[in-house]
């Protein structure tokens, strides 16, 4: 089979791998599309390598078909599924544990389920079982239009809360509004500290930190959780640990890829119940920036690294 690898030059080549060998547990998913996430970038520029066991070559997420499904397991031959991985997805083949596939929602195309799995089981993760998520709550949610973003914004508003949301255009702004975000702040003129304290949030689903950081939990609700994803901003920010400890104020530090198994199995499984009739209904739905084949990842992570997506770019490969 294909895969795409990263030559000594970090370019992408569409080159010759051996095929996945399924373990007992694995299902092997002939692959129709894979979607590009920024830890693809770290990836390829040698910051980020895959956990132990997964292949060499990037990709999170893919949606194709049941090639090979172990006796007992919920899957048979032919079956259309997207799933979440350790990397792996931008190939023709991949294999993973039956418990990290889902089935294609009924009614959405390849790639649209393959824009679903990481973007969603982070959101999934880190608001509804590390933030505790309930009706009510005010969430704010930092590059509202990207991948996690759009659809942190849709899972907060499908479960009943109210959403600030940080962007960098107004192409952006429009359409983060449209989504359902309520209260939408410009980086580069609004004044984010004024936004949160008019809006005190419970939530915070934060890829940016650095110096604002600290700023932004002071004006965070009492007993609010404050979940850093990642770092874009910077990695160094100062708190006032008095008024942070004072009130109850919980940061959390979390990451999707490093988690075990079992527990991504319990992340999809929430995932599943929550939002598969929804994205059925089409009431929530994956975001698609662009559709590119996959001998054009380069020019998909262009995009990416231009911050010009509003959404998922996915690549196809079948």
């Amino acid at each position: 089979m294909r895969a795409m690898l990263v030559d000594e030059n970090q370019a992408l080549v569409w080159a010759e791998v051996p095929d996945p060998q399924p373990e007992a547990d694995q299902i092997i998913i002939d692959v129709h599309a894979t979607a590009v996430n920024r830890a693809d970038l770290l990836q390829r520029a040698g910051d980020y390598p895959p956990p132990p066991g997964w292949p060499e070559w990037m990709g999170l997420e893919a949606a194709g078909v049941v090639s090979h499904a172990p006796e007992g397991s919920r899957w048979a031959v032919g079956d259309a599924v997207c799933a979440l991985l350790g990397g792996g997805g931008y190939a023709e083949r991949v294999a993973c544990p039956a418990t990290m596939a889902l089935p294609v929602p009924e009614g959405l195309s390849m790639v649209e389920a393959a824009a679903i799995p990481e973007t969603f089981a982070t959101a999934y993760l880190n608001l509804c079982m590390e933030g505790g998520l309930s009706a009510g709550d005010t969430v704010l949610i930092h590059a509202g239009a990207s991948g996690v973003g759009t659809s942190a914004i849709q899972l907060v508003k499908a479960l009943g809360g109210t959403v600030l949301t940080t962007v960098s255009t107004d192409e952006k702004a429009e359409f983060v509004r449209d989504l359902g975000a309520d209260v939408v702040i410009k980086r580069d003129s609004d004044d984010l500290l004024a936004a949160l304290e008019e809006h005190q949030v419970d939530i915070a689903l934060d890829c940016i930190a650095g110096p604002d950081l600290g700023p932004c939990i002071e004006r965070m609700a009492p007993g609010g959780r404050w979940i850093v994803i990642a770092t874009l901003g910077g990695e160094m920010a100062e708190l006032d640990v008095r008024s942070f400890f004072r009130r109850g104020i919980r940061l959390i530090g979390s990451t999707l890829r490093g988690r075990t198994t079992e527990v991504k199995a319990e992340i999809l499984g929430g995932l599943e119940q929550t939002l598969w009739d929804a994205f059925s209904s089409r009431t929530v739905r994956p975001i698609i920036h662009a559709t590119l084949p996959i001998t054009e990842a380069e020019e998909a992570h262009a995009i990416l690294q231009r911050r010009e997506n509003i959404g998922k770019v996915v690549l196809k490969v079948a």
